[in-house]
């Protein structure tokens, strides 16, 4: 589908949706600086205790291996990440890491961490990514007291939608994220019918409300829908900090 004619679907699909449905699509230049920034919420009391996932969840990830993971360079052989004390860290420059086992439309919970340490500004700290099927991102970044373009802040759909609310915790404390992603379909041409798309929770604040993604995650760019599986691995994106990720479970809807 062309773009326009992308855009335009999704605009009556916004406007068809309630308010309480679907938050409206903001147009801007991707990665703008100039854009409003998300209000800071403050979340509610952090706790280091974990949310235990409920019975028919799948565990990604329990604190102790990562069974469940295989890395994404060239061959998919065992994920290269750190364990220990519970949770897993990104080992900068071993790449990203995916589930062995495919998903499509789901609710997923993870944790994670920044690092204590501060390091660099803006997109350089405390980086990662949670990407659906390998394709469709929420942005993972450290936004306590540190600024950056709005599309590219933590819970983003990383270029394409602003959060309704900056929820960040301070650095070094867990965060959580609560998704429900559901999965882009396609006609027998490979066209988009039916969008991707996204309701996010951060520490328990709304920041993504029903919202369509325009096409694949890309950088400064947009680009459009190509047709893919029904189902495909969940990604953590090695972005060369040393963020922590811990109690990843998920259920397929």
């Amino acid at each position: 589908m062309p773009m326009r004619t992308l855009w335009s679907l999704l605009v009556l699909l916004a406007l068809a949706a309630t308010p309480a449905l679907a938050q409206q699509p903001v147009y801007h230049d991707i990665h703008s600086m100039d854009m409003p920034r998300p209000p800071v919420v403050t979340p509610g009391t952090a706790t280091n205790e974990t949310i235990a996932p409920p019975s028919d969840a799948i565990v990604l990830f329990d604190g102790t291996d990562l069974s469940n993971w295989v890395s994404q360079r060239e061959g998919n052989g065992p994920a290269e990440w750190i364990v220990r004390d519970g949770y897993m860290e990104v080992a900068p420059g071993m790449g990203g890491i995916q589930t062995k086992q495919t998903f499509g439309d789901v609710q997923l919970h993870i944790e994670w961490a920044s690092p204590e340490v501060i390091e660099g500004d803006g997109q350089g700290r405390g980086n990662s990514g949670v990407f659906f099927m390998n394709t469709y991102e929420v942005q993972v970044l450290d936004v306590y007291e540190n600024d950056t373009y709005p599309d590219g802040q933590a819970t983003a759909i990383y270029g394409q939608h602003i959060p309704l609310a900056n929820a960040m915790r301070p650095r070094g404390e867990w965060q959580s994220y609560d998704i429900v992603f559901r999965r882009p379909h396609f006609d027998d041409d490979g066209n988009v019918i039916t969008p991707a798309r996204f309701t996010v929770f951060h520490n328990g604040v709304v920041t993504q409300d029903a919202v369509y993604a325009v096409g694949p995650t890309s950088h400064k760019k947009r680009t459009p829908y190509k047709a893919h599986a029904d189902a495909l691995p969940l990604g953590l994106q090695d972005h060369s900090n040393p963020v922590r990720f811990r109690n990843i479970w998920i259920r397929e809807l």
